[in-house]
C-alpha cells in the first residue's frame, strides 16, 4: 500500500469536512463562516438564535454586561467578550458584542 493513498484520503476527507462546514445550515438571521479550524457565528443580539455547525447546535441564549450566555451541544456557558471557555468538547469564544450582534467562535 502506497504512503500516498492515506494522505490522499485524509486530504479528500478534510476537503469534504470543509465543504460540509461551509454548507452547514443556520437558522434565523444568524450567519456562519466555517473552515477547517472552526466556525465564526454572527448571532443577532435580540432574541434567541441557534445554528447547526460542526455537527452540533450552538445557540445564543442572551447577553448581559458584555457576557454572552451560549449553549453548545446542550451545555450552557457564560463567556465574556475576548474570552474563551470549553463546552461539550469545543472551545467557545466571544469575539465581539455590539448593539445588533454577537460574534462567537466555536472550534473543535
Amino acid at each position: 500500500m502506497s504512503l500516498r493513498t492515506p494522505t490522499r484520503r485524509a486530504s479528500l476527507g478534510l476537503a469534504t469536512v470543509a465543504l460540509a462546514l461551509a454548507l452547514a445550515g443556520c437558522g434565523g438571521s444568524s450567519s456562519t463562516d466555517c473552515g477547517l479550524d472552526g466556525c465564526t457565528i454572527a448571532f443577532p443580539r435580540s432574541g434567541e438564535a441557534a445554528v447547526s455547525v460542526l455537527g452540533i447546535q450552538a445557540k445564543l441564549v442572551g447577553v448581559r454586561n458584555d457576557v454572552a450566555d451560549i449553549e453548545v451541544a446542550g451545555q450552557r456557558v457564560r463567556v465574556p467578550v475576548g474570552a474563551e471557555t470549553q463546552a461539550a468538547g469545543f472551545t467557545v469564544g466571544v469575539e465581539s458584542v455590539t448593539a445588533s450582534e454577537v460574534v462567537v467562535r466555536v472550534r473543535p
